[in-house]
């Protein structure tokens, strides 16, 4: 591998007889398969050459290295690049040097990773999953959303501790985290959510005996309203003029613009996305197959043209070869299947871009727009719900309420002597 990017034959000989060698050559190889570009090779090569010479006294033992030597060791290169005036202050060529000896000796087997400690509340939580997943059969999003919630309060709990256990917990901290919650900006849906999956907790404390079961049938949330935040999304105008606004060759542009169609066109939400997958896509049939997180369940889709193109470009102009076999990777390497919270920065940012003003800009507003568009071209609401995957018709009802423009020509509607 080195030779392949040294071309110089003094510098080849001078990496060649440092330590590590054959580590530093295992290395580099496993970048390029994870196609990093050669500039970057070049640079860690160079980068691994000063960090194997730093701990060329474990070279001929099999002893690990501790992060805690790490992190002296790039003090110590920080401070020789200040000396040498190659570096004002040194930072950045710490990180990097503790990133990525950091990196290579995990690659190596030879990283002494720190033990964290549990948590108090670990045991609990590990309790309430085993629960939640083989008595109540719950599906991985609604377990993950609702542990979240309890270790949201248990963390929040950790300095009020006044016992070793969940048992000296009071219904007035539970009034008191949701309070400072309130603080913190959450909505009215947002802290009644919270404390229904502090409710469910509790109930399951108080079953395990690790609680009185008057915390569970105490817990109260704000009380919500019908209708109370009705969907707000950009106009069907906005999104044409957000989708022309990627019309570029960019590889970004190209990626997140077939994201954007899926969004607008399918109503998903960002995980359908995230598992969107490359067997998915029925090319001679021009279907594509969605996973319900919520309902569990696959559903098929005729393959609409446009999108059909997008993803197509997408995979032959951008998408690099992985053994990932979800759709959508990141840009840069190491590529690996973007994360589900990236699917809400891409399009917040590209609103944002766009100058389009919305109340909210991630990927809900996306399935808002496309819920209200698909009203106004006269689709039914079962039809608009099943489009968007709702498994109840009152949860689509609430679309009708933002099609004003319907809505008042209803009111200004002449009955005429019928009253």
């Amino acid at each position: 591998m080195l030779e392949k990017l040294l071309k110089n034959p003094e510098v080849l000989a001078r990496h060649k007889s440092a330590p590590f060698a054959e580590e530093r050559e295992r290395y580099l190889a496993h970048k390029s398969d994870q196609k990093y570009a050669e500039s970057t090779l070049i640079r860690l090569a160079s980068e691994l050459l000063l960090v194997s010479d730093h701990f060329r006294s474990y070279e001929t033992s099999t002893e690990k290295i501790c992060v805690s030597e790490i992190q002296e060791a790039a003090e110590k290169w920080a401070a020789s690049q200040c000396d040498s005036g190659r570096a004002q202050t040194g930072k950045w060529s710490g990180m990097f040097f503790a990133r990525l000896a950091t990196d290579w000796f995990r690659f190596l087997g030879r990283l002494q990773e720190p033990v964290p400690k549990p948590c108090w509340y670990a045991s609990l939580l590990e309790d309430y999953v085993s629960f939640m997943t083989h008595e109540q059969n719950l599906s991985r999003k609604t377990i993950h959303n609702r542990c979240w919630h309890a270790e949201q309060f248990l963390q929040w709990y950790k300095p009020r501790r006044r016992g070793l256990g969940i048992s000296s917990i009071q219904i007035t901290d539970i009034d008191d985290f949701l309070k400072t919650c309130s603080n913190r900006g959450w909505s009215r849906s947002s802290l009644a959510c919270s404390a229904g999956a502090l409710r469910m907790f509790f109930r399951h404390a108080s079953m395990r005996q690790w609680c009185d079961s008057a915390i569970s049938q105490s817990i109260q949330g704000p009380r919500l309203f019908m209708q109370l935040d009705l969907p707000s999304g950009p106009s069907w105008k906005d999104i044409e003029r957000l989708i022309d606004c990627m019309g570029t060759e960019s590889p970004s542009d190209i990626r997140d613009r077939a994201i954007v169609l899926l969004f607008a066109m399918y109503g998903l939400r960002s995980s359908e996305v995230a598992n969107l997958r490359l067997n998915d896509i029925g090319w001679q049939d021009c279907r594509i197959t969605f996973t319900r997180t919520k309902q569990r369940r696959s559903e098929v889709y005729p393959l609409v043209p446009v999108v059909g193109n997008a993803l197509i470009h997408y995979l032959q102009a951008v998408r690099q070869q992985s053994t990932h076999r979800e759709v959508f990777l990141t840009l840069k390497a190491p590529f690996k299947p973007l994360e589900i919270q990236s699917f809400y920065n891409i399009v917040s940012r590209r609103i944002v871009s766009a100058e389009i003003s919305t109340t909210h800009r991630g990927p809900n507003s996306l399935r808002h727009a496309c819920a209200t568009h698909l009203l106004a071209e006269g689709l039914s609401l079962k039809e608009i719900g099943d489009h968007l995957g709702h498994r109840k018709l009152s949860t689509t009802q609430v679309y009708a309420k933002v099609d004003l423009l319907n809505l008042r020509k209803v009111a200004q509607f002449n009955f005429g002597g019928v009253l």
